[in-house]
């Protein structure tokens, strides 16, 4: 081996130390990014999912409208329309019945306190 003096050899020795404490840094470093990578590959993997179950119902949403069930069901209850065979029932009243009127009750006054009454009086509210 090399015969190196006293000095040397620390100083050889500080050097190597300082060298592994660098390699150990970055070692923790890349380890750090590694995580926080995988952590976002999660994410977007959760999210791409999450975008291919909302197409898929989307899609079976877009084939049940352009289905004949569909069209039957709207025309049948927001449509208002009716089937051959079906009887439709118009509600009609008797001739000479008064047309029944839906009266709103009128609410009971509530009676004042006096000082709300004075309130009233002098500001206005």
């Amino acid at each position: 081996m090399l015969n190196l003096p006293m000095n040397m050899r620390r100083v050889v020795t500080i050097i190597g130390i300082f060298v592994l404490v660098f390699i150990v840094l970055e070692f923790n470093r890349r380890l750090e990014e590694l995580n926080m990578l995988n952590r976002q590959h999660e994410l977007v993997q959760t999210q791409a999912t999450q975008a291919i179950q909302t197409q898929l119902a989307l899609q079976t949403e877009v084939a049940y409208a352009g289905s004949n069930a569909a069209v039957e069901e709207w025309a049948r209850t927001d449509g208002h329309y009716i089937q051959d065979g079906d009887l439709p029932v118009v509600p009609i009243g008797q001739p000479g019945d008064a047309p029944i009127e839906s009266s709103t009750p009128t609410p009971a006054p509530t009676q004042m306190a006096k000082w709300e009454v004075w309130w009233s009086l002098f500001f206005g509210e």
